[in-house]
């Protein structure tokens, strides 16, 4: 490439398979009234799907893939706000699953 820039093989990315479950859930989410915006990032060493209640504040989580720990805790994980790892693993949708929590209220 160019002027340096880095080429699409440099970067991670979520492949048509792993949009799909995370799209999915998102869409739930949606539905339910919890998140309202997204941003997707495809750096070097990790991919980075970040949801947000509104488009103008910090993501309320970060999915985030990293092939490099696919051998070893898993490359997919789910990171609060905060910064702490909510779940990490080798399967997406298990990944996920601490998210679906939310979409379960109790009913009056």
């Amino acid at each position: 490439m160019p002027f340096g820039f880095p080429s699409e093989h440099d970067r991670v990315a979520f492949d048509r398979a792993e949009l799909g479950v995370i799209l999915s859930l998102y869409g739930r989410m949606v539905a339910a009234g919890e998140w309202r915006d997204y941003a997707m990032s495809f750096l070097r060493d990790m991919a980075v799907f970040s949801v947000f209640r509104r488009a103008t504040e910090h993501p309320l989580y970060r999915i985030e893939k990293r092939p490099r720990l696919r051998n070893a805790q898993g490359q997919y994980a789910v990171i609060g706000m905060d910064g702490r790892i909510l779940k990490r693993g080798h399967d997406l949708p298990a990944v996920l699953r601490v998210l679906e929590k939310k979409l379960i209220r109790p009913v009056n």
